[in-house]
């Protein structure tokens, strides 16, 4: 090879989208518990990434807040410290002053796993990633938890009335006080990391919470009352820092995007599917489960929050819309 020949190749090597010169290992973090959903839908991700990409780029999964909660999650991604985590949708509004995202908990707005996912699926869902480039982060896509239901310490919640004055667990987002409030508890706001231990000592009376967080943080030994809601989902955002992903060889983010993309369909459907398996094992637990017998009071108490939030942001009501809209 001559000196030309051989600095053209140099220079290939070190232009960005150049091939791999050796394998990379990229670490994302959630902060649920590794037998949570969360933890599959990452291992997921991290399947498919490693066949888009011929196993060269393999994705790290830190369960169990090993890498921080969704606050130090969002700030080591942008600090550069974290390559990438799942984020829970509530902590996004606040931290990175994304409003719209509160669009993806609106009270009974989206009816079954399979709608969610067809929506996250569509362009309002990726505007919705979109959006967070602002902040230096690469949206990728979504990874469901699971639809929230109620969990009672004291007695179990059969109607509307039930709720009334209930030290209820929540995120402490404007959106969930507000939805909590309308609907007649008392709502607390708590880090995820507390609430054992809060249900445990009677800090709190209640939370609402979806089954799959319930059965893999070990709620049930503390609050045997489950109630059957729905009233949303709680989707956990997946993201890369900026400019890590921007870094990155052309093939490799587009191995990571498609894979990002690809698994929200196939993670929405496994939520779905287990749903029913996890009432079975909380039932095994101890765990009774009912459903509210004045469901549509509780929708009633929780529409002018609704369509008070719609206002809130443009791409709300666009998601909105999407929703609602006929297939």
């Amino acid at each position: 090879m001559n000196i030309r020949s051989g600095l053209l190749a140099a220079l290939v090597l070190l232009a960005p989208g150049a091939a791999l010169a050796q394998d990379v290992t990229l670490k994302f973090g959630h902060a649920a518990s590794s037998s949570h959903l969360f933890q599959d839908g990452l291992v997921m991700f991290a399947d498919k990434v490693a066949e888009k990409t011929g196993g060269k780029v393999k994705v790290e999964v830190f369960g169990d807040r090993q890498l921080g909660d969704d606050k130090q999650l969002l700030e080591g991604i942008q600090l550069g410290t974290i390559d990438g985590a799942l984020v829970s949708v509530p902590t996004i509004p606040l931290t990175l002053n994304a409003p719209a995202f509160d669009a993806l908990q609106l009270p009974f707005l989206v009816p079954s796993y399979d709608r969610m996912a067809e929506v996250l699926s569509s362009d309002v869902g990726q505007q919705m990633l979109d959006t967070l480039g602002a902040t230096g982060i690469k949206g990728l896509g979504y990874i469901e938890a699971g639809q929230r239901h109620f969990l009672s310490r004291t007695k179990p919640v059969r109607s509307v009335a039930d709720f009334a004055g209930l030290k209820t667990r929540i995120v402490p987002t404007p959106l969930h006080k507000a939805i909590w409030e309308a609907v007649g508890t008392n709502p607390i706001g708590m880090a995820y990391g507390e609430v054992f231990s809060a249900l445990e000592t009677g800090t709190i009376d209640a939370v609402e919470i979806n089954l799959s967080s319930a059965f893999a943080e070990s709620f049930y030994e503390a609050a045997k009352n489950a109630t059957l809601t729905g009233h949303y989902f709680w989707p956990g955002v997946l993201m890369m820092g900026g400019p890590r992903f921007d870094g990155l060889p052309d093939d490799v983010k587009t191995a990571i995007v498609e894979a990002g993309h690809e698994v929200i369909a196939e993670h929405y459907a496994l939520a779905r599917d287990q749903e029913a398996e996890i009432a079975r094992k909380l039932e095994e637990k101890g765990v009774i489960i009912s459903k509210l017998d004045d469901l549509d009071v509780m929708q009633a108490r929780m529409k002018p929050v609704f369509d008070s939030w719609v206002a809130k942001d443009p791409l709300i009501q666009t998601f909105v819309d999407a929703v609602r809209q006929s297939n």
